[in-house]
């Protein structure tokens, strides 16, 4: 049997499969466990992403003859698609532009998902409606058709020309024949490839971490402190670090991870820093697993001392740097900021996120502390575009979320930590998509299932 799942980038969704034999129940969570001792055989787990409803099509049509509605002029059509529903009901599903002062108009071509135009379903019925322009909103209705996904994918053909009905027209005049025909002109399918498609093909997420060290968190051996190391319980950066990077570090392949801290003076000379390896090895940052980095940066905690300013642009930069050196698609770079405060170089960052914006580079900020964090808004770009000396951002590779929003009240750290990883990565497989689109980088083929060997069985006579 297959069970169909739905996938999410930014939830982990763990599976567990209990296999029933006689009195025993052997548990399985991605490995094998049963009885102590005994090798209880191998489980094979294969997934496929559904290509359903993934296709769009482009598609363009003209029109001939359509009634004339403008007293002083011809008309200027335009065209309604509408999907119908399970109910019967119809819904908007795309409008053609208004194509002026003409009964004979040939419109743009135009791109539309399977799933909008009928659902995946390609005998539902489509009902085009054809309407003369009007500038106070008052379109005029010249008459309409229907057709469906089959029918339309058939392309330019005698099955593709459609009469124009008006139903109150037709049931006014015997004579009536039609208010025009519309002509199908082109329709050519495009798959959309997808964020899994490139993982599939092999391409890699890499997962860099930056942490503030300035001196308005707190001294760490205080528990006042955001930085505070308590025994019993991770303070705000460990817990925003774990919930993030429990989720990407599934994507990447060697659980390598490099691990930053900026703001803090360092030994032996107390110089001040805002690149640092939280390993102490600039050399090499890397950090085996979401484990390593926590180490890595319980260790520097005792290291180093806070100081300041809070400065964004050199860690930017520095992931910015190998994101540059990797632009074939193989390769994908999310750097998460966890900070406290208010950025002291917002200029120099701004530009930066722009450069990084042409790169295949995203960058995550979790806020922690009571801080406002106003600027991070500005940063996010959700609502206006960044810029940076009259050059706007490509894309918006920002994602800004305040650590304080997630805590719960009952206490239940899991749950509102899970939330907050959902909302800091939901936009990561968009942005990753956009990068891929404009550089017109295709997926690699994915490689050949898993199969599992023969064995063969020899028997004795």
């Amino acid at each position: 049997r297959k069970f169909i799942m739905d996938y999410f980038f930014e939830e982990r969704e763990n599976l567990r499969f209990d296999f029933l034999c006689k009195h025993v129940v052997l548990s399985i969570v991605f490995s094998c466990r049963g009885i102590p001792g005994k090798k209880c055989g191998t489980v094979i787990v294969t997934a496929e992403e559904l290509g359903c409803c993934r296709d769009s099509v482009l598609m363009q049509f003209c029109a001939n003859k359509l009634d004339k509605k403008d007293f002083f002029g011809k008309s200027d059509p335009f065209l309604v698609f509408h999907r119908s529903n399970e109910d019967g009901s119809f819904t908007i599903c795309h409008k053609t532009e208004v194509v002026k002062n003409t009964l004979n108009p040939v419109w743009q071509a135009f791109k539309i998902s399977v799933r909008a135009l009928c659902n995946g379903d390609f005998d539902r019925t489509i009902k085009v409606e054809v309407y003369d322009w009007d500038r106070d909103g008052s379109h005029d209705f010249i008459g309409e058709f229907t057709t469906s996904y089959r029918e339309l994918s058939r392309g330019q053909s005698q099955f593709n020309v459609y009469e124009v009905i008006n139903p109150k027209k037709k049931g006014k005049k015997k004579k009536y024949v039609n208010s025009g025909t519309v002509t199908l002109l082109s329709f050519l399918i495009e798959t959309e490839v997808s964020f899994l498609d490139y993982i599939k093909g092999g391409t890699q997420i890499n997962f860099t971490v930056a942490i503030d060290f300035t001196a308005s968190n707190g001294n760490p051996s205080q528990p006042t402190s955001l930085h505070y190391m308590n025994p019993y319980q991770l303070n705000a950066y460990g817990m925003a670090l774990r919930a993030v990077g429990e989720i990407i570090q599934d994507y990447d392949s060697d659980k390598m991870f490099p691990a930053l801290g900026f703001g803090a003076r360092l030994p032996p000379d107390g110089r001040v820093s805002h690149e640092f390896a939280l390993n102490g090895n600039p050399q090499n940052p890397y950090c085996h697993g979401i484990d390593g980095v926590m180490e890595a940066y319980y260790r520097s905690l005792k290291s180093v001392q806070l100081y300041g300013p809070t400065n964004f642009a050199p860690v930017i930069n520095h992931v910015a740097r190998y994101a540059a050196s990797v632009k074939d698609g193989s390769q994908y770079f999310v750097l998460l900021i966890i900070t406290d405060g208010v950025i002291s170089d917002m200029a120099q960052t701004k530009e930066s996120i722009v450069n990084a914006s042409k790169l295949p580079m995203s960058i995550i900020i979790v806020g922690v502390g009571p801080a406002e964090f106003d600027a991070m808004e500005e940063l996010d770009g959700d609502v206006v575009r960044i810029s940076s000396r009259g050059r706007f951002a490509e894309r918006d590779i920002v994602q800004f979320v305040p650590f304080r929003d997630y805590i719960d009240r009952s206490g239940n750290h899991v749950l509102s930590m899970a939330r907050l990883a959902k909302d800091v990565l939901a936009e990561i497989p968009e942005q990753f998509l956009s990068y891929m689109r404009v550089r017109g980088i295709k997926p690699s083929p994915a490689p050949p299932p898993y199969t599992p060997p023969i064995h063969v069985l020899q028997t004795q006579i």
